[in-house]
């Protein structure tokens, strides 16, 4: 097939065919684009919630259950790649794949089952990708950005200057929490305020130490960050404020989500049990338990810096995976 799997670039026909894949503890996402002047064009997609990680926080294992629901996507996901005459490919596993016992076991299955390669990538790498992904998001004139990205196993955040519109890294941390451990520790059914608080200060207790060593409650008092979310949660949050009557990624990425609107449908959501969360058409049962939990890891990071309003992006690694190959792929 001639794809640079893992990681790797091969010299490919012209114009080549792209494929990123993103295998997380919640998500099975898959972007397929050809190389454009501005980065790239997607010719086609797939995303499917798969929840990979389930029960990991307990058992440190992927389950059967939750291994043959992701093998079942990735044959999708294959399939799609084929019927695409893919060129060159990247695919990547983050979270749920570092952290199970049995992941390196899971992923060379997957590969003798659907020939996807899938590395494990770490977390510096994975908020690395991110970045470059929702970097044509950032404000040029914002000399620092808080990037973060709330996954199913953990969250990153990224501590960023923008000079001259480029992005450098300064810091960063990966949070081990995210929507589905801490919906297993604490509960996603009807989240009570007792509940809902102790997830908030699960997370807020990683972020003070990153606080403190790079001063940024100092920048965001002197109104000099911007910060950008990359996730499930936030464009849910996006879309139940536009009103959508479905979601709609061309209409939210990129929007931004003011501070008081963000905790006026958090508090609606939580006077809300899984199914009248699931009842609503930017959330569904997919993300209905999940979706509270996501609420209070953005509940943290905005009360320790309190900006008054998030950039939304919903593009992340696969975007950054796809902006590198297509940069590749221009060079001679």
């Amino acid at each position: 097939m001639g794809w640079g799997l893992p990681g790797g670039v091969d010299i490919a026909p012209r114009p080549p065919v792209m494929a990123a894949l993103d295998l997380g503890t919640n998500n099975c996402r898959l972007l397929i684009a050809r190389p454009a002047r501005d980065g790239f064009r997607v010719i086609d997609a797939f995303s499917r919630i798969v929840r990979l990680g389930e029960g990991l926080s307990r058992t440190d294992r992927l389950s059967d259950e939750a291994m043959d629901r992701t093998v079942q996507a990735l044959k999708v996901c294959r399939a799609k790649m084929d019927r695409r005459a893919v060129t060159i490919a990247r695919a990547v596993g983050t979270e749920a794949c570092r952290r199970a016992g049995n992941g390196a076991e899971f992923l060379s299955a997957v590969e003798q089952e659907t020939g996807l390669r899938i590395e494990i990538i770490t977390p510096r790498e994975e908020a690395r990708l991110a970045l470059a992904g929702c970097a044509p998001l950032l404000a040029p004139t914002v000399p620092r950005a808080l990037v973060f990205d709330i996954g199913g196993g953990s969250t990153e955040l990224i501590w960023i200057e923008v000079r001259s519109g480029r992005p450098r890294v300064l810091d960063q941390i990966s949070i081990p929490l995210g929507v589905v451990n801490l919906t297993e520790t604490h509960g996603g059914d009807r989240v009570s305020p007792e509940q809902y608080a102790a997830m908030v200060e699960a997370v807020a207790g990683y972020l003070a130490g990153f606080d403190r060593r790079n001063r940024i409650g100092e920048q965001v008092a002197a109104k000099r960050v911007q910060m950008l979310g990359a996730s499930g949660t936030v464009t849910t949050l996006a879309g139940i404020r536009m009103g959508l009557p479905r979601y709609d990624r061309s209409r939210v990425d990129g929007t931004r989500l003011l501070r008081e609107d963000a905790r006026t449908i958090t508090d609606e959501l939580l006077t809300l049990d899984y199914c009248g969360r699931a009842d609503h058409p930017c959330i569904g049962r997919d993300r209905a338990d999940l979706v509270i939990a996501g609420c209070a890891i953005l509940d943290a990071v905005w009360t320790r810096w309190p900006v008054p309003s998030l950039r939304i992006a919903d593009r992340g690694v696969r975007e950054g995976i796809l902006f590198e190959l297509a940069a590749s792929a221009r060079r001679p």
